[in-house]
């Protein structure tokens, strides 16, 4: 009987062994995932159809970036230059723009859905289809976006106008 308990507690220890580590792997592995560029220079990066999920770009300088069907839910964009930048198509859902310039960026088809962007600077950008709802924005710069405002976003299926309360 002694030889048979101390058998289990062997097996029994092994398998702890290796089931501990292997949780805390597939624990980390979600977090993992999210990057941080914060205050690179990354002019004419190409991050096109990337999964950036939670990632954080705080102060980077993004001019002329790719971004074109990417999944940035969630990322921190606070204070980037996303000057010219191509978010064609690109999932900025809860994403944190504010005092972020995306002057002469092109949001065409873009989901901001919760985003953040207080004091950001949307000057020149391309908004066809792009869909604002329940994003934080500037009253000047929601004028400002209006009368640049046309179209429907392919994924939502909202007006750009109606996302953003145009009159």
């Amino acid at each position: 009987m002694n030889i048979k308990c101390r058998f289990f507690s062997l097996i029994l220890s092994l398998l702890l062994w290796a089931i501990i580590p292997m949780t805390a792997l597939v624990g980390l592995a979600s977090t993992a995932l999210a990057l941080e560029y914060n205050k690179e220079i990354l002019i004419e990066a190409d991050f096109s159809g990337r999964d950036l999920t939670d990632s954080s770009f705080t102060k980077a300088n993004l001019r002329q970036s790719n971004f074109s069907g990417a999944n940035l839910r969630g990322v921190s964009f606070f204070a980037a230059n996303l000057e010219s930048a191509n978010l064609t198509g690109a999932d900025l859902t809860n994403a944190t723009l504010d005092s972020a310039r995306l002057i002469k960026a092109n949001l065409t088809n873009a989901v901001l859905e919760g985003a953040f962007a207080a004091s950001a600077r949307f000057d020149g950008a391309i908004i066809d289809g792009a869909d604002f709802t329940d994003a934080l924005l500037r009253r000047d710069e929601q004028v400002k976006l209006c009368k640049l405002a046309k179209g429907t976003n392919p994924v939502t299926g909202r007006d750009t106008r109606d996302t953003l309360y145009c009159p």
